[in-house]
């Protein structure tokens, strides 16, 4: 694996929080405490951010990006050119002009035309014609196979990148042990409709304005194929083309698992035409949906609607019991696991502090989740519970508007030019639940498999892939 170049500078995530008086940092991807001896801390300084420099800062940058808890700031020396991408299109009856204008004359092209009714021809570059249709993987394989760059960049035919999009990815690629570097997902204007400025603001494909460690059950646990950035020397022959959903997502956990590093790059940024018909969209939602079940197969463990410990476990269902009892239940567990957990922290100078601090991120986190999923991957069950409980109808009918309020107020400016009113975020976030969740119990069902349906542990997830069944 290739070492950091010299000059990289790496700041910390603005997540993380300092703990003890900076003697730790808590965060990451996915969460976790990291001990910083007295060298560590004098390197990384009060501005959270080291110049990769001699062994020691190289030990530490690179420790600190592992985990995580920081991120490489623009500059990166090193880099690869723009001459060594070729940038692979699979298209079929759509118009390729708008996309073809934004790429850097430098870059090699290959478009796949995927059985169009009028073949494709182009000015630049080269196409490679399937007679019948046979799917955005076997395409983006065919374009894969055919460059003879080391890297490939992958973009359907219905994005547009923005300014400049390719070079800040490049320079992640300057760590030779970076193999996926993908850009921020946005919304392409002009936005008209309703839905067209929910998907502005809450695109499942938009992973949000922050940088991010790509790895599984973390904020950025799969990047999608609408637009990525591969080594081609690790990405063997690509996607699995017997999935139809989801492959990206294999592909993102399938590179993880053989021990590749992949980042988010949100300073790129390429515009997507989303689906905007009512009946479209929510088909698309419930299409997203059938694709956790065969990822729950072959990734055991790395993509769970839940992740809880035993003892945020039992915290949660004693709030969900909504008895008198619930809050000093839940109390009581969190302190006992507070105590437990300071036992293990004798490194900190106030182990106690620390651990109930700890203690107090893990419940909320966990309340998060649980919520979450509720309204989410397991709504058939709440809404079974709901209809035999007045209490439990009374508790689901507030979590969807409180968690449905919630989200309008996190996402309401991701996209300055989009004004989405609450109201109308959060019918359109229940509908994009309902339809999500549909499809998840649809494809688990259609699997016989519960996988996809059923909480994990924090423990790290299988490195292997299951064989599919």
């Amino acid at each position: 694996m290739g070492e950091l170049p010299l000059g990289m500078r790496v700041v910390v995530d603005r997540r993380a929080r300092r703990l003890d008086g900076g003697a730790a940092l808590l965060g990451g991807a996915p969460p976790r405490l990291v001990h910083l001896v007295p060298k560590a801390r004098a390197l990384l300084g009060a501005g959270n951010e080291l110049t990769v420099a001699d062994p020691l800062s190289r030990a530490l940058a690179r420790t600190l990006l592992d985990a995580g808890l920081a991120h490489p700031a623009p500059g990166i020396p090193g880099g690869p050119t723009r001459s060594e991408v070729t940038v692979v299109v699979p298209v079929k009856d759509r118009p390729l002009d708008r996309l073809l204008a934004t790429l850097p004359p430098e870059v090699d092209l290959v478009v796949v035309d995927d059985g169009s009714a009028e073949p494709v021809t182009l000015a630049r570059g080269r196409v490679i014609r399937h007679e019948t249709a046979r799917g955005p993987s076997a395409s983006r394989n065919a374009g894969l196979a055919a460059a003879t760059t080391p890297l490939v960049m992958f973009l359907d035919s219905d994005v547009v990148p923005q300014g400049d999009w390719l070079d800040p990815l490049l320079e992640h690629l300057a760590d030779r042990s970076v193999a996926l570097v993908a850009p921020r997902i946005v919304a392409l204007h002009p936005v008209t409709t309703a839905l067209g400025r929910y998907e502005a603001v809450r695109s499942s494909l938009d992973l949000g304005p922050d940088p991010a460690l790509i790895v599984p059950r973390s904020r950025v646990a799969y990047v999608p194929s609408a637009a990525m950035l591969v080594r081609t020397s690790a990405v063997g022959t690509g996607f699995d083309e017997a999935m139809h959903v989801a492959e990206d997502v294999d592909l993102v956990l399938r590179l993880h698992a053989a021990g590749h590093r992949l980042r988010y790059e949100p300073r790129a940024r390429v515009a997507h035409d989303h689906r905007t018909a009512p009946k479209a969209w929510a088909a698309r939602k419930a299409f997203y949906g059938t694709g956790a079940a065969p990822l729950a197969r072959r990734h055991v463990g790395s993509v769970p609607p839940l992740v809880l410990s035993p003892w945020t476990a039992a915290a949660c269902a004693a709030l969900l019991a909504q008895r008198r009892w619930s809050v000093p239940v839940a109390a009581a567990v969190t302190a006992a696991a507070a105590l437990r957990l300071s036992r293990k922290l004798t490194r900190l100078a106030h182990p106690r502090r620390s651990a109930m601090e700890l203690a107090g991120l893990g419940l909320s986190g966990a309340v998060v989740q649980v919520g979450n999923a509720l309204l989410r991957h397991h709504w058939p069950i709440a809404v079974g519970a709901a209809l035999g409980s007045r209490r439990a109808r009374r508790a689901l009918v507030a979590a969807a508007l409180v968690e449905g309020l919630a989200d309008w107020w996190l996402h309401r400016d991701r996209d300055p030019q989009v004004h989405l009113d609450p109201l109308t975020h959060l019918v359109a976030h229940r509908i994009d639940d309902l339809a999500y969740g549909a499809g998840l119990w649809w494809g688990a069902l259609r699997a016989c498999d519960p996988a996809a349906l059923l909480p994990v542990g924090p423990g790290t997830p299988s490195k292997g892939v299951a064989p599919d069944r």
